[in-house]
């Protein structure tokens, strides 16, 4: 299992679309807002799945 601090996102990725979209800079803290809501998201995903009878999590998981 990973550490519930990392970052799950493309640092340079992020900070380019942000850039792109509005010319706006990114503070470090979006990074951990981005993960921790992603980790939520995966966490309600894995569930889905499960309550499904699956072991595998799918697109509709996270609708």
């Amino acid at each position: 299992m990973s550490d519930s601090n990392e970052v799950l996102v493309v640092a340079s990725k992020v900070k380019g679309y942000i850039k792109s979209s509005g010319d706006m800079k990114t503070s470090a803290g979006v990074l951990e807002v981005l993960s921790d809501r992603l980790r939520a998201m995966c966490d309600q995903a894995v569930e889905s799945a499960r309550s499904d009878g699956r072991k595998t999590v799918l697109d509709r998981d996270f609708s």
